[in-house]
């Protein structure tokens, strides 16, 4: 038996790159600097409850399988560490799963990873309403095509690297569906529920209609890690 523990992930301001301060802007724009910023405590909340439980467990060997990275060996160590220095909570972890002799695999197909940043780079970046919506047209045309090619690469590169009676672990956005695709003798372990990931995130921009459940959400993200 194989067994994968998958980690739906939120990612902070220094996983996006050029895309934060837009992202940041819309945020405090559409919801006010005190909502917006509750978010960002929660997020930073969220990974130290991640981090807290992969303290707690032995990653010695265990094939790590990260969202978005496209390489192996010298070049993933050399991104990982870069991810570090931008204070990515996601990358900092990874770094400490690495200094525990956990193995990081290739995880993406380049060619698919780049092909949606730049779909949302041209999205963020438009200036006039008219070509914010034709931006958005094309990537809602193709979003979900490449979320689908992706998650199929993703799946296969898993069921190929992980060997029998090994361990692996993904951090993976919440709103991809690897599990489906999964050989069935891969068990997995979902250290936090990718429904109630997900579902906190199609709330933020609603928070004014739907406090209270956004909050109990909120309150799940940061609460130990019980699997």
């Amino acid at each position: 038996m194989r067994t994968l523990n998958y980690v739906p992930i939120i990612h902070t301001s220094a996983d996006l790159g050029s895309l934060a301060e837009e992202v940041s802007k819309r945020g405090i724009a559409a919801l006010g600097n005190e909502v917006w910023y509750e978010h960002l405590k929660t997020i930073e909340s969220f990974w130290e409850s991640i981090l807290n439980y992969f303290d707690s467990i032995d990653v010695s060997g265990m094939k790590i399988y990260q969202d978005g990275m496209v390489a192996e060996g010298e070049i993933a160590q050399k991104i990982v560490e870069e991810g570090v220095k931008l204070g990515s909570r996601n990358y900092q972890l990874l770094a400490k799963l690495l200094e525990r002799r956990a193995i990081l695999v290739k995880t993406e197909d380049f060619k698919l990873v780049k092909e949606e940043r730049n779909r949302l780079v041209a999205l963020t970046q438009t200036k006039s309403i008219i070509q914010r919506l034709i931006a958005l047209i094309k990537y809602k045309l193709v979003e979900n095509i490449l979320l689908n090619k992706r998650d199929k690469f993703i799946a296969q590169k898993i069921d190929e690297t992980l060997k029998h009676d090994e361990a692996g672990t993904i951090f993976i956005g919440a709103y991809h569906n690897i599990k489906k695709r999964l050989s069935v003798d891969i068990q997995i372990k979902e250290i936090k529920d990718s429904e109630k990931v997900r579902e906190y995130q199609k709330l933020l921009p609603f928070y004014n209609k739907n406090k209270k459940r956004f909050e109990e959400l909120g309150r799940y993200l940061i609460s130990k890690v019980t699997v």
